[in-house]
């Protein structure tokens, strides 16, 4: 191999292909963690109704819907948060992030 070749696949091998698994995995476990949230998150509401109907509690449906309104709100700002975070991995950001979409796709 000649040293161009090194040096192209050392840049590829550094900006896009290690930036880019990165991103892979960070997209893979958000996934992955969104839906462990959502089954838990929907198990309780399960339970709220439950007990609603035996009559051990009362469920307000403004209290219910303003709550999922503001874990929807903190979810975005934690993906943007991520987004940017990666962009700042390798020089032109690109690759981190379409391995974050790419993991988000296929978790």
């Amino acid at each position: 191999m000649g040293d161009k070749e090194q040096t192209l696949q050392g840049f590829l091998l550094g900006n896009v292909g290690a930036p880019f698994i990165i991103g892979l995995a960070v997209g893979y476990f958000a996934k992955k963690a969104i839906k462990i949230a959502l089954f838990f998150g929907g198990l309780a509401i399960i339970g709220l109704f439950v007990a609603e109907y035996y009559g051990f509690a009362q469920v307000s449906n403004v209290n219910l819907t303003g709550t999922t309104e503001v874990i929807v709100n903190s979810m975005k700002t934690f993906g943007g948060f991520l987004t940017e975070r990666l962009s700042h991995i390798s020089s032109k950001g690109l690759s981190s992030v379409a391995g974050f979409a790419v993991g988000i796709k296929f978790g």
